[in-house]
């Protein structure tokens, strides 16, 4: 007996040493058991001894002067197995389940560790020798493991406070980068470098919700609901950390919401090994890690926002002002179109209006929308508009279309006049998820604005036709006549100006009534337009009297299209009616004053009334043609 209380003396004054160097010294459990190890064979004669750590209702071995590795993970023993075995002592025989494990099969004897109500700290297995079993069976035995249990306690609590702290330094050190930095790139590098030096064997990923900085330069993945695991559903939805054991992948995965004060950013996931299970301390450090890059995300994502949104200011103001400078509706598309592309980055860019209640694409688009695969897109969101106004933002199309399509990211904006789609705008790119909901919501706003620019544009052009056209013949009025004549004399090199006028109308109207003399008078109308084409102009000048105006002509070409139009009045009216006409042409050495050209022609108008009708007159050359 006296022996054996001055063995647990010595054993008492190694443990107190080992508790003493554990403080300052040693970096693991694993090398504090080595030494612990040392003590049982000087003093017991122990050679052979194998220490089980308890880590999440597991017992895993604990390897010789080593951290707890992936493979002495994978070794481990639940602990409801044994639990049984010290149902009434600390110290029993190694029950035949662990026999029958290779690496314990020489073991004899185990001792637990551990305060009562608690979890265990582990369990001792040794080879048994004369010595350590007549001392264990000594009442110094039972002191023995009542001291190792609580030297165990106070180095696992040491221990367990060193690692917190120097996973806070690394957090620490984090965290004062991340509060440095507003460069998403450099923030995504940290918390992947900080992961992978915890799990240096294991993969990593981080999986990133879709209206995340796409232009990152970092091996990221976007969180899709169609395909994620519900694991990592649950994770992102629920914000907390969730552990899957994939059996469909051979892998146990660990879920971390990246989370800041506002929103879940996405999911930072660790595939393990099936057989690795993660310890509280891990899942603490990888939450607290992914939780200061969830803040250092949502604080550079508010950074970059609060600059975007000054810049989205800029373009909405930008383009409003210039929208407004009252440039036609084809300028105004094209600088749309540019203001698109510097925006948004697309691939492909259509402006489609209405016309006569048909969609028409205008040549402010990209060619690919005058092709058969343009057209698939424009049908669908065409027919998106029929049943509604709402705006399109569809992050991959090839999920909609029956047949392979090269274009897959699709947002497509109205555009509203007077409370109708009178058009819309299509933005493509082949990338899925390429466009962001910050994107789809400046692009609204853009079109929006513009939408009311485009309006008034159309208004304005409507306005316009209407002083410019005469509401019966569709021809140009005579304001319109004197802008484009008297511009024409400064700037053409020659011209010709006929006034025209119906003969004997009034017996026309006397006769068959005013209706049908203003059928007539379209009938010239269209007459006229149709001879004279896109060379000139032709307008009403009053009552019963027109006018053809073409610059840039010769005298032989003027004479020509006046004998033509004589000509053919009387062919196509029905009544049939004569037209007589004053002809004036002028070139480089002969340039009329502006009144004059009206003055010159209308004498050559009188000389054709006067000399028989049916007829045209030349200015200062009278020819006189019979129809």
């Amino acid at each position: 007996m006296t022996d054996h209380l001055q063995t647990l003396k010595y054993i008492k004054s190694d443990v107190l040493s080992l508790w003493v160097s554990s403080n300052g010294e040693l970096a693991s459990f694993s090398e504090y058991f080595f030494l612990l190890k040392q003590c049982l064979k000087e003093h017991l004669n122990v050679s052979n001894a194998i220490f089980l750590s308890y880590e999440e209702n597991l017992l895993v071995p604990l390897e010789d002067a080593t951290a707890i590795t992936i493979e002495a993970r994978q070794k481990s023993i639940p602990w409801p197995m044994i639990e049984a075995s010290f149902y009434q002592q600390k110290v029993v025989k190694l029950p035949y389940m662990l026999k029958e494990i290779e690496s314990f099969k020489d073991m004899t004897d185990m001792a637990l560790f551990q305060i009562e109500n608690k979890d265990p700290f582990g369990i001792l297995l040794v080879e048994a020798t004369d010595l350590w079993t007549d001392f264990i069976n000594s009442d110094a035995g039972e002191d023995f493991v009542e001291i190792l249990t609580k030297i165990i306690q106070m180095i696992s609590e040491n221990l367990k406070v060193k690692l917190n702290e120097d996973q806070y330094k690394k957090l620490y050190n984090m965290t004062d980068l991340f509060h440095s930095t507003m460069d998403i790139d450099l923030i995504l590098e940290n918390v992947l470098k900080n992961i992978k030096d915890n799990f240096p064997e294991f993969n990593v990923e981080l999986i990133l919700s879709n209206d995340q900085d796409r232009h990152t330069t970092i091996d990221i993945k976007l969180f899709d609901y169609l395909s994620e695991r519900p694991a990592t559903i649950e994770a992102f939805v629920s914000g907390e950390l969730t552990v899957e054991l994939a059996n469909d992948l051979g892998c146990r995965l660990l879920n971390v919401p990246i989370k800041g004060r506002q929103a879940i950013y996405g999911i930072l996931q660790v595939n393990a090994p099936m057989t690795y299970i993660f310890s509280s301390s891990e899942k603490d450090f990888v939450r607290m890690l992914a939780q200061a890059s969830g803040n250092a995300l949502e604080n550079a994502k508010l950074y970059h926002q609060s600059h975007r949104l000054v810049r989205d200011l800029q373009l909405i103001n930008e383009t409003s002002h210039r929208l407004n400078m009252r440039i036609d509706i084809r300028e105004m598309l094209l600088f749309l179109q540019k203001q698109l592309m510097k925006s948004f980055q697309p691939m492909e860019v259509c402006f489609v209006f209405k016309n006569n209640d048909k969609f028409e694409v205008t040549e402010a688009s990209t060619s690919f929308f005058k092709t058969d695969e343009g057209s698939v897109y424009i049908r669908h969101v065409e027919q998106h508009f029929e049943n509604t106004f709402d705006p399109l933002f569809i992050a991959d199309f090839s999920r909609l279309a029956s047949d392979k399509i090269e274009y897959r990211s699709v947002m497509a904006i109205p555009l509203l006049m007077e409370e109708s789609i009178n058009g819309f705008s299509i933005v493509l790119h082949k990338e899925p998820y390429f466009f962001s909901f910050d994107s789809f919501k400046l692009m609204q706003s853009l079109i929006h604005h513009s939408s009311l620019a485009i309006a008034n544009s159309i208004l304005r052009d409507q306005l316009q036709e209407m002083v410019d056209r005469d509401h019966l013949t569709k021809l140009f009025a005579r304001n319109y006549l004197d802008r484009y004549v008297e511009k024409s004399l400064e700037k053409d090199d020659s011209g010709m100006f006929l006034l025209i006028d119906i003969d004997n109308f009034k017996r026309v109207n006397d006769t068959y009534g005013h209706q049908i003399g203003d059928r007539v008078l379209v009938q010239i109308a269209s007459q006229l337009k149709k001879t004279v084409g896109s060379k000139g102009i032709c307008a009403r000048w009053g009552g019963e009297e027109m006018s053809v105006y073409v610059p840039n002509i010769n005298d032989e070409e003027a004479i020509q299209l006046a004998k033509d139009l004589v000509e053919l009045i009387p062919m196509k009216t029905n009544p049939q009616v004569t037209i007589s006409a004053g002809l004036i042409t002028w070139n480089q050495k002969y340039r009329p004053a502006f009144q004059s050209v009206f003055l010159h022609a209308d004498n050559a108008l009188y000389e054709a009334k006067n000399s028989g009708k049916n007829r045209f007159c030349m200015h200062d050359h009278t020819l006189q043609t019979n129809a």
